[in-house]
């Protein structure tokens, strides 16, 4: 794992970046790393709904995709950003499991909790076509109205430069960011 937040690489898509370290990648036609097949393999299943890796591993497996607002189904997908990457999803499970997330609300002002969700909601309402007929995502980080429940979509989030203390706190808990 990286000892700080991860900057952009170069020749890396839109908004990607790079966390820690992984194994080499398999690469489909013209050296692309096939995002399809490494999401499946470290989900242990086939995405219900269209993504993009927004976040690697310093060798280039995915660490964090971006989930479509809604899956194939049109069921509302309320978790935009999903962490992927086995060894911190297991590192943020250790943390949850040793009561994380009540430390986390006990340790972190409500209003700036609040606000990140409010912030989350935003951009993740803003990639919705406002005409769209039928129910949508609601909440703020991982559907969460108030508080926190999930230090994973936290973390997941705060790895692509957002602003969330959660997930700032989370990254200090298991050794990403300096205390």
């Amino acid at each position: 794992m990286s000892p700080s937040r991860p900057g952009r690489p170069p020749g890396r898509g839109r908004d990607e970046r790079t966390v820690g370290p992984a194994d080499t990648v398999p690469t489909g036609p013209e050296g692309v790393p096939d995002d399809t097949v490494l999401v499946e393999e470290l989900l242990g299943r086939r995405p219900a709904g269209d993504f993009e890796v927004v976040v690697r591993a310093e060798g280039g497996t995915p660490a964090v995709i971006e989930n479509a607002p809604f899956l194939h189904d049109g069921t509302p997908m309320p978790t935009r950003y999903w962490l992927v990457d086995p060894a911190l999803r297991e590192a943020v499970s250790r943390l949850e499991s040793a009561g994380g997330v009540r430390q986390a609300e006990a340790e972190i002002p409500p209003d700036r909790i609040a606000e990140a969700h409010e912030r989350y909601r935003s951009a993740r309402d803003a990639a919705i076509d406002p005409d769209r007929p039928g129910p949508r995502p609601s909440g703020g980080v991982g559907g969460t109205r108030q508080g926190v429940k999930c230090l994973h979509a936290h973390l997941a989030w705060w790895l692509t430069g957002a602003d969330d203390p959660v997930g700032e706190w989370t990254a200090r808990r298991i050794g990403l960011h300096p205390s």
